[in-house]
């Protein structure tokens, strides 16, 4: 029997309490070796939800597309991300927390915020609650990973053709081994985390 998948319970226990604006927020990008950690923050028309919504991993990249459309012509929605300096600077983990809190900034008024994880941002300008595994349970939050992800992957297959080589047209900045062969063969770029332990190896290798 296959798990369900994301629902509304959430939002509608908060919509009972006097919420309205209630923003899902999700974020992608934490594991790659190169390019922003993208963020986006999604207050879903309650009359009008996209079917199909889910996990974004867990839909093929046709449907992510066909649903990011639908998303964006139903919803109020905003992304941002942390850029590479940012990543290296802060840490991937405080940088996820940054792009998160710059969604929700950009969207204007929330009157509450639903996190995907299990740390609510500390800059955050709203209540908030953090569900672990958010992405497949709550259907706003399934929303902002699809939009993150889709606005990321588009965003790495650009990349792709600046830097060719990496394979992040289809690897999206993740440590494959293609990826990392070009790191050995043809360097770091400027869209490298060099406080990557893989990435930083190779800069400052003796």
């Amino acid at each position: 029997m296959s798990k369900p998948g994301p629902d509304f319970s959430f939002e509608s226990d908060l919509l009972r309490q006097g919420f309205v604006q209630i923003a899902g927020v999700d974020e992608v990008g934490r594991g790659p070796l190169a390019g922003p950690v993208t963020a986006a923050a999604v207050i879903l028309d309650p009359d009008n939800i996209p079917d199909g919504l889910n996990d974004s991993k867990k839909l093929s990249a046709t449907r992510r597309e066909d649903l990011f459309g639908q998303i964006m012509a139903t919803a109020r929605y905003a992304i941002a991300e942390a850029s590479v300096a940012e990543i290296d600077k802060l840490n991937i983990f405080h940088a996820s927390h940054l792009a998160m809190t710059r969604a929700v900034q950009a969207l204007g008024h929330v009157d509450h915020a639903l996190i995907d994880g299990n740390k609510i941002p500390k800059d955050l300008d709203c209540p908030a609650i953090a569900i672990v595994k958010g992405d497949g349970r709550s259907l706003s939050i399934a929303a902002a990973s699809i939009l993150a992800k889709v606005t990321r992957d588009r965003l790495m297959v650009d990349l792709a053709q600046q830097h060719p080589g990496y394979g992040w047209e289809s690897n999206m900045g993740y440590p494959t081994k293609r990826h990392i062969s070009a790191l050995v063969e043809q360097g770091v770029t400027p869209h490298h985390r060099v406080s990557f332990r893989p990435v930083h190896n190779i800069l400052y290798q003796a």
